[in-house]
């Protein structure tokens, strides 16, 4: 297992790196596009529920890498083309923001119904409301299952294999064909992943006590 990371740190580290920074940005989207839609979910438009609730049941219900491969695939065949990093991110940013959004939007419904009110009768828009009021309560309270989601979003990253994404997991798949040692090329890849995923989990657990 040292050698093959001796051997292959360089390459094992711009994996490393793709990975990474992968995972920021879908981090981002995903978060931004999963609390526009948990709120839409929660808004007394009914057209604007269902629209919110279709695309949630449908990212959600639909594998990861099917998403992947639709934007790897179809995508540059008949809109734009694009590089197999980019499709894989995004399938991994709406595929994890159809979960972010169930996540806020029950945060949302936790929150009781006469902090809306009272926000209201005191002048507030809805909007308004929801920005100062409810929401900033509600990411309080699904702090703990948001940070699973963080954690699973990097670990899904390695969707980017399939796409030539050039990720950690595509580097394993290329070092264990070179070098035919398929079980530590896999290990060495599966610590590197213990060493993003690891301090995210208890980061999450430190801001959950921390907010508590």
């Amino acid at each position: 297992m040292i050698n093959i990371f001796t051997k292959f740190s360089s390459q094992l580290l711009i994996g490393l790196g793709w990975t990474v920074f992968s995972s920021i940005i879908a981090l981002f989207f995903s978060l931004i596009i999963g609390t526009i839609f948990a709120i839409m979910e929660v808004l007394p438009s009914k057209v604007m529920r269902t629209i919110g609730r279709a695309y949630v049941e449908i990212m959600r219900n639909i594998p990861l890498l099917v998403i992947t491969m639709f934007f790897y695939l179809v995508i540059p065949n008949y809109v734009v083309k694009i590089s197999g990093f980019t499709a894989g991110t995004i399938g991994l940013t709406l595929y994890t923001s159809a979960f972010i959004a169930e996540t806020i939007r029950s945060g949302i419904q936790s929150v009781s119904g006469g902090q809306m009110e009272g926000a209201r009768s005191t002048g507030m828009t809805y909007w308004q409301a929801m920005r100062y009021i409810i929401l900033p309560q509600a990411f309080k309270i699904v702090i703990p299952p948001l940070g699973n989601q963080f954690v699973n979003l990097v670990k899904n990253s390695s969707v980017l294999a399939f796409v030539a994404g050039f990720d950690l997991m595509y580097q394993a798949n290329t070092i264990a064909s070179t070098t035919f040692d398929t079980i530590n090329s896999y290990l060495v890849v599966g610590i590197l992943y213990l060493i993003i995923t690891l301090p995210l989990s208890y980061y999450m657990q430190h801001l959950e006590k921390k907010l508590a």
